[in-house]
């Protein structure tokens, strides 16, 4: 068992909608330090959802679309005896929030030629109907974990 991290840094709330998760998604949506520049395509792809899925509530969507893409098990590579092993793992709440934003935002990064926020708010949506590539990302983490079953024993 891992020790836990002392000193991690603390998120405050975001200054829209006051949630330390929309916070976080911001700085993992930052690139070279512009939060200004992530703010605007976070809250910009908040406002399309509540425009596209005519609610109220856009949080909603964003918290049902990280629930629906965070893996609940992953693989780990273990060494043993000159043979590499993928060992299936369950992933701590953290590291499972972490890749959920990971994964949206690949998913939305790869699409092309419509503004990052739109690509933001379509990804945002179809996660949030349990469809859409970062979907597909954590269905294929789950299969590789299921496949490697019998390693299971290797785990440390």
């Amino acid at each position: 068992m891992r020790r836990p991290v002392k000193n991690r840094n603390i998120v405050g709330p975001d200054l829209t909608y006051h949630s330390v998760k929309v916070e976080k998604f911001i700085n993992s949506v930052m690139w070279d330090g512009k939060k200004s520049t992530a703010r605007k395509v976070v809250y910009g792809a908040l406002e399309s959802i509540k425009k596209l899925a005519k609610t109220e509530t856009p949080l909603e969507v964003f918290e049902t679309a990280i629930r629906n893409v965070g893996p609940t098990m992953e693989i780990r590579s273990r060494r043993v005896g000159g043979a590499n092993y993928q060992v299936p793992r369950e992933v701590t709440p953290a590291r499972r929030q972490a890749l959920a934003f990971k994964w949206i935002l690949l998913a939305a990064r790869s699409g092309k030629g419509k503004p990052m926020a739109e690509k933001l708010a379509t990804e945002l949506m179809a996660a949030a109907n349990n469809e859409g590539s970062a979907i597909k990302k954590r269905d294929d983490t789950h299969r590789m974990a299921e496949a490697n079953k019998a390693f299971a024993h290797f785990a440390w």
